[in-house]
């Protein structure tokens, strides 16, 4: 147990939590052909960990999103909700006292759903799906007005993957009350389903351990598969808090 407590002691801890608002756009053609656009609030919490004797650092983001939308007209919503979970694992260069670059990957993995308001023939969407990202991450640290800045920038691209998807035409009644698969579990590529990420963000250190944080998240998560295009395009202005453990 005193190992145990030695070895967390010296384990350096970043967590960090943000809210952030902005626009999202959505097309899912398994419940409509329309694009829906609205406003959208996001959560993001993030906790990175690394140990002073190694270059390599793991990072575990929890990304919550809730949008209300509207088609072109005005005349139909469609509500969508989605958590997104991210663990990566980077290797750590110091290319000077100032700048810093990570490189390599994350697993991710999403649950949510998207809902038609006023459609009573399968109005909702199910989303499900784990991938596999190439990530890379640069922090510049600078002083401004004798100041501490540290500037940050986080991409996460697509690789390969799995998710679920009715095929077109099937009901949710035939896959869950009657068991009729239809290719519903389909292996994903950068091709099929060009996912990625990006995340911009400046902080204040304001005090020793309490740093006030700013930026946009951009989340582009779409797929073409059994015959069904799916997108939610999510773009936010971020702003939260981040503590040194």
């Amino acid at each position: 147990m005193l190992l145990l407590a030695v070895a967390l002691a010296t384990r350096a801890q970043t967590v960090t939590q943000m809210l952030g608002i902005g626009p999202s756009r959505i097309l899912d053609t398994y419940l409509t052909q329309e694009h829906f656009s609205g406003t959208g609030f996001t959560y993001l919490y993030i906790k990175e960990q690394q140990k002073p004797e190694t270059p390599w650092s793991t990072i575990i983001e929890h990304e919550f999103d809730f949008s209300t939308t509207e088609d072109r007209s005005g005349n139909a919503s469609m509500l969508e909700g989605n958590y997104n979970i991210y663990w990566g694992r980077f290797l750590q260069w110091l290319i000077s006292d100032k700048l810093r670059l990570q490189a390599g990957g994350v697993a991710n993995a999403d649950l949510g759903f998207v809902y038609n308001m006023i459609s009573s023939n399968n109005p909702a969407q199910a989303r499900a799906s784990v991938n596999i990202m190439p990530s890379g991450i640069a922090n510049y640290a600078f002083h401004l007005w004798q100041q501490q800045f540290n500037l940050r920038y986080e991409l996460a691209l697509p690789l390969v993957g799995i998710m679920f998807s009715p095929n077109y035409g099937q009901s949710y009644y035939e896959i869950f009350s009657r068991g009729n698969y239809d290719h519903n579990i389909i292996p994903t590529t950068f091709i099929s389903a060009p996912t990625f990420r990006q995340l911009l963000t400046i902080e204040w250190h304001t005090g020793k351990k309490w740093n006030l944080r700013m930026g946009y998240l951009g989340n582009y998560q779409q797929a073409q598969v059994n015959n069904l295009k799916q997108h939610i395009y999510t773009h936010r202005v971020m702003l939260g808090i981040s503590r040194s453990l």
